[in-house]
């Protein structure tokens, strides 16, 4: 996807950690609140250009994990106190627990149960007997509503603007689709026009908890006017055997 590769340096535009804040400090205030002790270690699976762990480092040791490189080197610059590691969210075995596993949108790159119920996994694994887990999907099927948003900023050398348009073609499927035009202003003053086609996965919330009972969590939904339907997760203390997938670590 041309958003998370040829484009990825356009993202500190295209969206300003201030744009997260509030979201962030909502989620900051979830996983501490959740557990006695508050978790010290979070891994943020598919973190992206890092918006959010731009908020949320104040609070834990995070560790940063996507597939994309050059969505890494853009959250590195952004957050270069955080370990960085290079990985497919799906397969992800790092061989060590944290406290707490945090999964913002990359979760609705997956589009069917299989992919969904591996980042479940993959988040199980890491996530210490006891810890937590949250996991905040942009849509679920009983909430999803057609929809349009546009956004962009200016810096002194470049400025970019886009519209996101989300709809869903085929209601029967667990796929929506997310169509992107975006504006590229560079050092020139040239305008070029991008188009970004996506496909994300959208499932009902009786899905998303039979899965997560599956992987082995505790799971409830949890709402807020403000925020989107998420699920708040807690791994059973028992350990539940999982089969390895392979190692994937850092080639950032």
């Amino acid at each position: 996807m041309k958003l998370y590769d040829e484009l990825a340096e356009w993202w500190p535009i295209m969206a300003d950690p201030a744009e997260f804040r509030e979201e962030a400090l909502f989620f900051d205030r979830l996983l501490r609140e959740s557990s006695d002790p508050p978790p010290r270690t979070v891994l943020d699976l598919g973190s992206g250009s890092g918006n959010n762990a731009f908020h949320l480092k104040a609070h834990f040791a995070m560790t940063l994990v996507d597939i994309s490189p050059q969505m890494l080197a853009v959250n590195r610059a952004l957050n270069p106190e955080c370990e960085h590691l290079q990985g497919d969210i799906r397969t992800l075995r790092l061989g060590r627990n944290f406290d707490a596993v945090f999964v913002h949108d990359a979760i609705c790159h997956m589009t069917n149960e299989s992919d969904l119920l591996a980042v479940m996994e993959t988040a199980y694994v890491h996530c210490r007997p006891g810890g937590i887990a949250l996991f905040v999907p942009d849509e679920l099927r009983e909430t999803f509503v057609p929809s349009t948003d546009h956004g962009g900023n200016d810096r002194e050398d470049r400025a970019l603007r886009y519209v996101q348009w989300t709809t869903d073609p085929d209601p029967r499927d667990t796929a929506i689709q997310v169509d992107f035009g975006i504006l590229l202003r560079d050092e020139q003053g040239v305008v070029r026009v991008e188009h970004e086609r996506q496909t994300h996965g959208l499932f009902p919330r009786a899905v998303w908890l039979r899965l997560l009972r599956k992987a082995g969590f505790t799971a409830s939904v949890v709402s807020d006017e403000r925020i989107r339907d998420l699920f708040l997760c807690r791994r059973r203390e028992h350990v539940r055997t999982i089969p390895h997938k392979g190692i994937v670590g850092s080639r950032a």
